[in-house]
């Protein structure tokens, strides 16, 4: 018995001894995207009919262990194939690279709780505290930012790579096999880029402001460095989950833990691990609607403040969206030193744009950023945020030693070989001469450089009309090759009716860039007609160039010159002081009374000059600007409004001027998110002329007499129909983004969008005015003066469709008030075309 005891005792020695003997092994590697050579965080690792598993952390890496046996790797994720790689046995450490083919996104299924899903007790936490956990809510912050984004054209067909420009590009790209795709298909890199700035923030007055320190740009068809070295800083790179909506290539996207989060998504939870005292916690999720603007995903929640820890969020080709195959934003949050604030450390962006059409290719846009050192609650004084995006004097200055310091980690193979082929393909001559066509297609320009001029616009090269005939026209501006400072543009026009020459010129001078100042005069003598100037029709460049076609109907000539000058006086607030001469000469008939006082007995003038001081003053503050060249190009105010007030006045005797007077206008317009169901926008303008001059002088709505459909046009209003020296307008557009359609099971599928537009005007003629116009000529003869409203405004209302076949607008027009005047039309079907996403 003794014997068999000391046996029994021996053998659990043994068992004892090889079990504390064994030896856990190692698996360490990086998941990335097998067609774009991404990194995918957060990817599922594990040991196969194993407990051992991970996953990957946000740059696509993992390491886990396990005890041996084990024959292979497999990894999952929601948009991936599931993949299985081989272990070698017996290899302590070893290093396995998984590659994933992106699959379809994980589709609806019935998902049965008992009682209620105990993802929403989450939601509700999350939601109860967004406000403390959003980094926009701190007194300030402030942080070094590296950015890397790369562009590339993918999925080419093959008449695209018959092309022969395309021919030139893929027979240098095909030599490298690191800038194929998973199946060996071509990719064209034309665009990378690097920098590193440093991002300042404050919540009262809220402001944000980005120093771009350096930047190093390589792409095709770039003509100027300074205006994408702004775009490719932090600023456009960061998207917040934390508020209500995403802005995601100018569209609206729901956030997943937005406050209307249960409207929007299905929820599940997915997992949790205990940390410490608390767990955290995994959750899925998925639009309720394929079609609405709203993410697929999931994200990782802290147990103990519920904020963010990671995010990953998709959206698919059901989106109500054009041109877009996927959209993947991933973000990552790190603890700040005071153990409660979540901060954003790095975030990832794919979008993958499909090709237009069969004949066509793709783009491929990957955007990275990092954002470390962070600072919090030590705000700058409200000044320092004067400029929103600055790039430093020396931003083109560096060498590969800072960069090789400034990057959270080194390029890849693919990055290094893209920087070198964008150099090589940029300067093909096929390839420049195919971006000199977009370019022209583009700006309207053709660029000169012997001459550092650019021809144009092409918009305004013809047109023809009753008084001129054919109408002939060439204009030029200087580039910043001639001087970063002085721009001096020009034109000439022929009318082969009127045998009449036209022309303009301009000398426009930059004073500073920081603050913006810019001076200078221009002249000009042109045909012109009342009720569609250039004035009038404002910024409208196509509205502009059409409205030379057709029946001129009261034109006139006038020659014009001015002198201005303009400043931001600190951001948002820009003035301008402009001082202006012209005449009116005109070729149809018009009479005013040159003494009013004297009545019927007044002599009768039909010309006259006129002198203008104009004072303008602009209140935008959220609006962002970019320096483009020589110009700024706004990017928008976001959701928050802009106000625009405007004086002139009119000097009797100087510069010849005629008549003495005031004009006061002031305007607000606005776009906004109008909750879930869509965008709102509003323009309202007011204005007051207390004098008395020539009705040709009072303001007139803009009419459209075109097929066109017109933003800033009474749409079924004729041209000239109305005036008035006290006013009203308001144009208000509301677009549901697809709210209602994306609901209809069998019309959800074409991405239609519902509109709704109304546009009203009001205003009166004062009795000075009224007596001022003159119904004969000087020879007794009826003339035609001009139409007043009575007591009821002018009214239209309008109902569409957007996004038809991706870029067609058709909208159905009511004209409900004087539909009984003259020549108009009380209903029209106008369209309208233009690229939108």
């Amino acid at each position: 018995m003794k014997i068999i005891k000391l046996l029994f005792v021996f053998l659990a020695v043994l068992i004892s001894v090889r079990t504390f003997a064994q030896t856990t092994y190692t698996i360490k590697g990086r998941v990335t995207d097998a067609t774009t050579g991404d990194p995918v965080p957060f990817a599922n690792v594990a040991i196969k009919a194993s407990l051992s598993g991970g996953t990957t952390n946000f740059d696509g890496f993992y390491s886990i262990t396990f005890t041996p046996p084990a024959d292979s790797l497999l990894v999952t994720y929601v948009g991936y194939g599931t993949k299985s790689k081989a272990i070698a046995p017996n290899l302590p450490e070893q290093t396995i690279d998984v590659q994933l083919t992106p699959g379809a996104l994980q589709l609806k299924e019935v998902r049965i709780f008992a009682g209620e899903n105990p993802a929403w007790r989450i939601m509700r936490k999350i939601v109860e505290n967004r406000k403390v956990n959003n980094s926009e809510n701190l007194e300030a912050y402030e942080y070094e930012s590296y950015n890397k984004i790369q562009i590339d054209i993918d999925n080419l067909s093959e008449k695209f790579r018959n092309r022969r420009t395309v021919k030139k590009m893929t027979h240098i790209v095909d030599k490298y096999d690191e800038v194929k795709g998973e199946d060996g298909e071509t990719i064209i890199p034309i665009f990378i880029s690097e920098s590193v700035s440093n991002v300042y923030f404050r919540k009262d007055p809220k402001k944000k402001k980005e120093i771009i320190n350096k930047t190093k740009v390589s792409g095709v068809g770039l003509t100027d460095g300074s205006f994408v070295s702004q775009i490719v800083g932090s600023s456009f790179q960061q998207y917040n989950f934390y508020n209500n909506w995403l802005n995601v290539l100018e569209k609206d996207f729901i956030s997943p833990i937005s406050e209307s989060w249960k409207l929007y998504y299905d929820y599940y939870l997915a997992d949790s691990i205990k940390n410490g005292s608390t767990y955290d916690y995994k959750i899925d999720f998925e639009p309720r609607q394929e079609q609405d603007l709203a993410f697929s995903g999931s994200f990782w929640i802290d147990g103990e403040n519920y904020a963010l820890t990671q995010m990953d969020a998709n959206v698919g080709k059901r989106a109500n969206l054009n041109f877009i195959e996927k959209i993947k934003i991933q973000t990552s949050y790190d603890l700040f030193e005071d153990d409660k604030t979540w901060v954003p450390t790095k975030t990832r962006v794919l979008i993958d744009v499909d090709e237009p059409t069969k004949q066509t290719a793709g783009l491929l846009l990957k955007f990275y950023s990092s954002n470390t050192h962070y600072k919090i609650n030590a705000p700058r004084g409200p000044k320092f945020f004067d400029t929103a995006i600055e790039l430093k004097e020396d931003y083109m200055v560096h060498d590969s030693a800072f960069w090789q310091k400034s990057r959270p980690e080194s390029l890849t193979k693919s990055e290094i070989l893209s920087f070198q082929l964008v150099d090589s393909l940029k300067v093909l001559p096929a390839v420049k001469t195919y971006t000199e066509i977009l370019n022209i297609f583009v700006n309207g320009y053709k660029k000169i450089d012997k001459w550092n001029i650019d021809i144009g616009p092409y918009l305004f090269l013809y047109a023809n009309n009753n008084v001129e005939g054919h109408r002939l026209r060439l204009g030029f501006k200087t580039d910043p090759g001639f001087s970063r400072k002085l721009i001096l543009s020009g034109y000439g026009a022929y009318g082969f009716s009127d045998h009449a020459f036209k022309y303009g010129a301009g000398v426009d001078y930059i004073f500073s860039r920081k603050p913006w100042t810019m001076a200078g005069i221009s002249y000009s003598k042109d045909l012109e007609r009342l009720g569609v100037s250039a004035e009038n029709i404002g910024t409208n460049t196509i509205f502009g160039a059409f409205s030379r076609f057709g029946q001129f109907r009261r034109p006139y000539w006038q020659e014009d010159v001015s002198a201005y000058v303009k400043r931001e006086l600190v951001k948002g607030f820009t003035a301008s002081v402009q001082l202006r001469h012209r005449d009116f000469r005109p070729l149809f008939d018009f009479a005013y009374r040159s003494k009013p006082e004297m009545g019927v007995e007044s002599p009768l003038r039909s010309t006259y000059e006129i002198t203008e001081l104009n004072v303008e003053t602009r209140l935008a503050g959220n609006e962002t600007f970019l320096q483009n060249d020589n110009e700024r190009i706004s990017m928008g105010t976001g959701n928050s409004p802009a106000f625009t007030f405007r004086y002139t006045l009119g000097m009797k005797n100087f510069l010849h001027g005629d008549f003495h007077y005031h004009k006061f206008a002031a305007n607000v317009k606005q776009t906004f998110r109008a909750g879930v169901f869509g965008r709102t926008y509003y323009n309202l303008t007011l204005g007051y002329i207390p004098s008395t001059i020539p009705y040709t002088l009072l303001y007139n709505p803009l009419g459209n007499e075109s097929l066109f459909y017109v933003d800033n046009a009474f749409n079924l209003m004729k041209y000239f129909e109305f005036i008035a020296d006290r006013y009203v307008t308001l144009r208000v557009e509301h677009n549901d983004e697809g709210f209602i359609l994306n609901r209809i099971p069998a019309i959800r599928k074409l991405k239609l969008r519902l509109l709704a537009t109304g546009k009203l005007f009001y205003g009166q003629v004062s009795k000075q005015n009224m007596a001022l116009a003159s119904t004969i000529d000087a020879q007794g003869n009826p003339i035609q003066t001009f139409n007043e409203l009575g007591n009821t405004p002018y009214l239209e209302l309008g109902y569409g469709v957007d996004n038809i076949f991706k870029f067609g607008r058709v909208d159905a027009i009511h004209r409900l008030t004087y539909k009984n005047n003259p020549n108009v039309t009380p209903f029209a079907v106008k369209i309208s075309f233009w690229f939108s996403l």
